[in-house]
């Protein structure tokens, strides 16, 4: 997960980078300027080049500012901007591709699409209605029908932030809105999911729900309020409303920390607070409660109660009586 979301900050829009202090050269089969509109026309075959930055499209304009400064440089008929460096190859499509030079701004607009390649393979894929790169707070946003695939990883969300750093490296990555993070048979959904490359911890918030698949084919099942994944562990927690389903086990309390197995898939979790744990018609209470899901087992400590339902029903009983007396 570290290296997607990496290989993802530092990914297109980096494009924007070189805007800052180098020379547009624009190239096109014609050119003119309409006075009126305080515009520069180029059409047909249109090439830009801003340091290792090339924009190429059929037609794209430059609006001018009341100083007669260059302000936005807009290429529309869905245009291709690219960069390469050594072995790696950055890539935008858009319908429209729109370069503030002003505010340092790149905007991409309809049907986005930025690609990663390493060679001719590529590493990342991000699709979205509109994708937009500050180069001066080196944060992009993208927004509408977010999509991110990195090898077996694939993410959706309505939009999504990341910020880097200096360097182009990864400061913060955060997927806001129906968001759902998916890895071969395991998933994730929330609200809002926050990753932190200082800390390697991802926490999701918000109507929080994993499945997990153990190699077994048992689906553990968890949902709470909260959640969060510490990477260096591989361990994870959930607080507030936690409820936890394994094969017959329903299991419910205010927070948990899981733990991996050998295989490294979760195992052992430890519920603190005051907790139940159902199997068919018992189930037990206690402060603290640890499941083991395999072999699997539980064990129930502090103030334990059981409750097993419907024990001693008697509907045969001829004298009307039921339940479990003493025969007095």
């Amino acid at each position: 997960m570290k290296k997607f979301l990496i290989t993802l900050a530092i990914t297109v829009f980096s494009l924007g980078i070189a805007v800052q202090a180098s020379d547009l050269i624009i190239e096109s089969k014609s050119q003119s300027y309409a006075e009126n509109e305080n515009k520069i026309k180029f059409n047909g075959n249109v090439k830009v080049t801003v340091d290792d930055l090339k924009v190429v499209g059929d037609s794209a304009d430059v609006n001018m500012d009341k100083d007669q400064k260059l302000d936005t440089a807009t290429f529309y008929d869905k245009p291709y901007a690219y960069e390469v460096k050594k072995n790696k190859k950055r890539e935008v499509k858009a319908n429209i591709l729109k370069v503030s030079l002003l505010t340092k701004v790149v905007r991409a607009e309809g049907d986005t699409q930025s690609v990663v390649f390493d060679g001719k393979t590529p590493i990342v894929v991000i699709n979205s209605d509109i994708q937009e790169y500050d180069t001066r707070t080196s944060i992009m946003t993208a927004t509408g029908n977010v999509t991110m695939k990195y090898k077996d990883i694939d993410t959706y969300s309505d939009k999504a932030i990341i910020k880097m750093d200096k360097n182009g490296d990864l400061k913060t990555l955060e997927l806001i809105g129906n968001g759902k993070v998916t890895q071969k048979a395991n998933d994730s959904y929330a609200d809002r999911f926050f990753y932190d490359s200082s800390t390697n911890i991802i926490t999701a918030t918000g109507n929080t729900t994993s499945n997990v698949m153990n190699n077994d084919g048992k689906k553990l099942i968890l949902k709470s309020n909260m959640q969060e994944f510490m990477q260096n562990k591989n361990t994870f927690s959930a607080s507030g409303n936690v409820r936890v389903w394994y094969d017959d086990y329903y299991a419910i309390g205010p927070k948990i920390n899981v733990y991996p197995g050998a295989d490294g898939k979760p195992n052992d979790v430890y519920f603190v607070g005051r907790s139940s744990i159902t199997q068919g018609v018992r189930t037990i209470y206690a402060d603290k409660i640890k499941m083991k899901l395999k072999p699997k087992d539980f064990q129930a400590e502090g103030n334990t109660r059981t409750v097993i339902k419907n024990i001693g029903s008697n509907d045969g009983d001829s004298s009307g009586s039921s339940g479990m007396t003493l025969g007095l």
